[in-house]
């Protein structure tokens, strides 16, 4: 999908599934049912998107994935055979890793991050050879130091690779990446989650990672289980909701199975999705 001079282009990495009641918190099941069926176990289908922004004549990826490198019980975890398509997937855009200029980090959740390295002699070394990583340094402490509630899913050992190889730039707060491209703090899902606002020539496209990951977590209660400040996640949503349906904002969503990017219009009370394809 091009906008303004930018271009933004998506693939899946890998498919996996999650506890449906660990996606949607406090929101019953009866109720997030109707939006996304489950199996037996409660476990709903989900995907990694991946994006590619190509701007100022630099090729910027949107997280990760969940890579390659995943242990048998992180595969338990996240219900996936491990198979990842990171690679095939830039290749099918045309682009190697080489060819990834910046890899922007909105979180270091496994989900999101361990695409980020690759194995070579049984050893992590960074995939993007010669990418700069950017990264939170609030959420890098965090994920450094990992408590009983966050372990499962901060592996410090694949994260120190990266800052070894002097790729790492650290932001803190609000910060304006590149002309156009805006990492929003938003806390919630992470204490230093961020967003990113991306804006040329009047169009918008905005990435909430998993502020917003599908179009079904729209509604400002529905709030995955695993935030940390549920109740921060709330008042971001509420703020950005407005916006983001006034202004015709493109929103790319990390975990949606069907619609990677979409628009919304208000039909009455109802809030109506609208696929972006190009």
């Amino acid at each position: 999908m091009k906008f303004g001079q930018f271009e933004i282009r998506t693939f899946v990495e890998q498919k996996f599934r999650l506890d449906g009641g660990s996606m949607f918190g406090v929101i019953p099941k009866v109720m997030w049912s109707r939006l996304i069926e489950s199996d037996d176990s409660n476990m709903i289908p989900m995907v990694t998107n991946l994006f590619v922004l190509n701007a100022h004549g630099k090729n910027i990826i949107f997280d990760i994935g969940l890579g390659d490198t995943l242990s048998k019980r992180e595969k338990r975890v996240y219900n996936t055979d491990g198979v990842s398509n990171l690679e095939p997937g830039l290749k099918q855009l045309g682009l190697t890793p080489d060819d990834i200029d910046y890899v922007i980090l909105t979180h270091l959740h496994t989900d999101h991050v361990g695409g980020a390295v690759k194995l070579i002699d049984s050893k992590y070394v960074p995939r993007f050879a010669k990418a700069r990583y950017i990264i939170d340094k609030g959420e890098w402490q965090g994920a450094m130091n990992p408590d009983e509630r966050t372990s499962a899913v901060y592996i410090p050992e694949r994260l120190e690779p990266l800052e070894k190889s002097g790729q790492v730039d650290f932001i803190e707060g609000d910060t304006e990446l590149f002309d156009g491209i805006k990492a929003v703090h938003t806390g919630g899902h992470t204490c230093d989650h961020f967003a990113l606002e991306i804006e040329s020539e009047g169009k918008q496209v905005f990435y909430y990672s998993d502020i917003f990951p599908s179009r079904h977590h729209m509604k400002v209660p529905f709030v995955p289980a695993t935030d940390i400040l549920p109740r921060d996640s709330m008042i971001v949503k509420r703020a950005a909701f407005e916006r983001i349906v006034d202004q015709g904002v493109v929103m790319a969503f990390d975990h949606d199975i069907d619609m990677p990017l979409a628009t919304f219009t208000k039909d009455g009370k109802e809030l109506v999705a609208h696929a972006v394809t190009e």
